[in-house]
């Protein structure tokens, strides 16, 4: 008998489906790349995905779940996508459709709660034959020139489904970051001898290793990564620049020398796969060390433009073990532009003087730090001008000859100064020998 209802217990589970789903939601992004379709959930599901031909389409079948509202998308976002539609091939499984432009390479996945999403399933569409991005790097090889311009590589932090910090009115960090970056694109654009590309253009999400690993294939010669912080006190206010932090400098050391004997991968140009453990060590190693150096610089100029719009987090740049900063041979740092978790600059992230204001102070830290120390080849190493820094509360001549790598003397001399005393507001001439 007890055998018996063992056995009756074990084919009810069996007979029952473990997991099932209300499908809440459909959205669609599009990067350059692919078309991201992604399914609310109401919780974790099994579900059966296969693709057709003539015409394109995706089919995905959830077992056990139900839809009560009809699937839309915005069109602008779309990509490969031009319709969405759902039913019942049977009594137990629900079809959601995906009708295609093209026939796709697709990857699918299911995605835990996190922040304001619960469950996803996520279908990731690769449109075949695709030449947009071999163009893009055609496009930005050629400015590798001769007098070529300096490449800067902008990210947005986050995106798509991941929004980043909400603030207290619900603006969301993805969104302001990328007003803001689109903004810096233009600021930087229309400098000589400067050109801008940005990691995303829309709002969908980009692996961190892929955003730097992007401003590499751009060749950059600096990669910024643009965010707007929260925490969890509501004064907290003022801008912040970051750089590589030692420990994360050390980790992805590691992790280069480990990946160099089964990778291509390149340092400065120089593929360490043929390279002994040795001399693939050294390589990476000195462009390690000079990239942290020029990223350690870059900083201190943006930090010190900054200081100049207004408040600060803190006097210092920081250091932080972020995975976007880890580039081997792009000088990168990341921008904390204001406290999204601040009711009063929540306010000013989302104004488009204020973000053009923003944009034009970190375009001023770059460009200053470009004429100290521009790429041989480029156009502002044949056409550099003399840098001006405008003295804020809390300077000294001494923190800015060292922010500028310049003796003391070379900065009182050009700028006849008789003592080392300065006055808040007043243009110093930073010599460029």
């Amino acid at each position: 008998m007890a055998i018996r209802f063992v056995m009756a217990w074990i084919l009810a589970l069996v007979a029952t489906p473990a997991f099932s789903a209300d499908v809440d939601g459909f959205r669609v992004w599009t990067d350059p790349e692919k078309t991201r379709a992604v399914l609310d959930l109401d919780s974790r599901t099994e579900y059966q995905l296969f693709t057709l031909e003539n015409p394109a389409r995706v089919v995905i079948d959830l077992p056990k779940s139900s839809l009560d509202h009809t699937l839309t998308f915005t069109e602008e976002h779309a990509g490969v996508i031009n319709g969405v539609r759902h039913g019942a091939p049977d009594k137990n499984t629900l079809r959601i459709v995906l009708d295609l432009d093209n026939a796709s390479e697709i990857k699918s996945f299911l995605l835990d709660p996190t922040g304001e999403y619960g469950y996803r399933l996520v279908v990731d569409l690769f449109p075949k034959n695709s030449r947009k991005s071999k163009t893009t790097l055609k496009q930005v090889s050629a400015m590798q020139a001769s007098d070529r311009d300096v490449v800067v590589a902008i990210d947005a932090g986050h995106g798509g489904e991941d929004p980043g910090a909400t603030g207290k009115s619900r603006t969301r960090e993805k969104d302001v970051v990328l007003a803001i970056a689109k903004e810096l694109k233009k600021t930087i654009d229309a400098q000589p001898g400067m050109t801008a590309v940005l990691t995303r253009t829309g709002d969908y999400y980009i692996p961190l290793r892929d955003r730097f690993e992007k401003a590499r294939k751009y060749r950059a010669d600096l990669f910024v990564s643009i965010h707007a912080d929260a925490f969890r006190k509501r004064e907290v206010s003022g801008s912040s620049v970051f750089v590589l932090s030692s420990k994360g400098a050390s980790s992805e050391y590691a992790r280069r020398l480990a990946a160099s004997e089964n990778s291509s991968d390149l340092v400065g140009g120089v593929t360490l796969s043929d390279k002994d453990e040795m001399l693939a060590s050294v390589l990476l190693d000195l462009s390690q060390s000079a990239t942290m150096e020029a990223s350690n610089s870059v900083a201190e100029s943006v930090f010190g433009s900054l200081r100049a719009q207004g408040k600060t987090h803190k006097n210092r740049v920081e250091h932080a073990n972020f995975m976007v900063l880890k580039s081997p041979d792009v000088p990168s740092i990341l921008v904390e532009t204001a406290f999204i978790s601040n009711p009063s600059e929540e306010k000013r992230l989302k104004n488009p003087a204020w973000q053009r204001k923003t944009a034009r102070a970190i375009t001023d830290g770059i460009q200053n730090y470009f004429y100290m120390s521009p790429p041989p080849g480029t156009w502002i190493a044949s056409n550099r001008q003399p840098v001006r820094y405008q003295v804020v509360h809390g300077d000294t001549l001494g923190e800015i000859a060292n922010r500028y790598r310049v003796s003391l003397y070379s900065l009182r001399r050009v700028n006849q100064l008789k003592t080392d005393n300065i006055r808040v507001g007043a243009q110093l001439l930073i010599p460029t020998t």
